[in-house]
């Protein structure tokens, strides 16, 4: 009883940014990227399904079509979180504007992550036992360099001694990948405040870049824990492959 009660009061609220366009994926006949399925589960509803293991309520922010995924999420989610809804009207700019649309719902640390990220269950384990750096943030990361569907395509990270140094697509010095996965202080929020007030957009990744200038910024390895994210049409094909690999093997297990 004492473990199970120590495990609630760890848990968190969860951001899940849901608002952007998603127009690589628009040949699957989807016009809402959220809402496409992965093995007959949309994508938003496997994410909502994977926070649950760490969170007690999640904001989801949505942006392009959201009245459409809104009323999709309330027909169709049957989970244990609280949901709250937060909209990005701004959707047309970088995503770390949509972190910023959750500001008002958020009390305390918070899990971020995205609607077309899937997530193994032993990633928000991790999640649910980690306690960011006061005033920072935590990124979980995958080494597996050789796994990665689409390098060109990924966040690269280098870090050294546990400390993210930098992050973006283009970096040509890495050891780790994105896997877009975070548990944040207020201090994320604060970083991209002030982005945004100086030059009236904002991006994930310069938000976290700023904490990293601080040595705010750690991260954490996923170790054998598997993650996908779906941009496009290959990447869902590939995702559904290594599902049903698992799952396979799972069972085989």
């Amino acid at each position: 009883m004492e473990n199970s009660m120590q495990q609630t009061e760890k848990k968190r609220t969860g951001v899940i940014l849901a608002a952007g366009l998603g127009s690589r994926l628009a040949k699957t006949g989807y016009v809402e990227k959220p809402l496409v399925p992965v093995q007959g589960i949309s994508l938003l509803l496997r994410t909502l399904r994977s926070l649950e293991l760490a969170c007690h309520r999640a904001v989801i922010v949505l942006g392009f079509e959201g009245e459409t995924i809104h009323s999709y999420v309330k027909h169709h989610y049957t989970g244990t979180m609280e949901l709250v809804f937060a909209f990005n009207r701004n959707y047309v700019l970088a995503n770390g504007v949509s972190v910023l649309a959750a500001k008002e719902y958020l009390d305390g640390d918070f899990i971020l992550t995205m609607a077309d990220h899937i997530m193994e269950s032993s990633l928000v384990e991790l999640a649910l036992h980690h306690t960011p750096v006061t005033g920072g943030a935590t990124l979980l990361v995958d080494y597996k360099l050789d796994t990665i569907f689409d390098m060109a395509d990924a966040t690269k990270v280098f870090e050294r001694d546990g400390q993210i140094r930098s992050i973006g697509k283009e970096l040509e010095t890495f050891n780790c990948v994105d896997t877009g996965l975070f548990i944040c202080t207020s201090g994320l929020l604060k970083a991209l405040e002030s982005i945004y007030k100086a030059k009236g957009d904002v991006s994930l990744s310069e938000g976290v870049q700023q904490l990293c200038e601080n040595n705010l910024m750690n991260c954490l390895d996923i170790g054998d824990g598997f993650w996908q994210d779906v941009d496009t049409e290959e990447m869902l094909k590939h995702a559904e492959e290594q599902l049903r690999k698992r799952l396979v093997k799972k069972v085989a297990a």
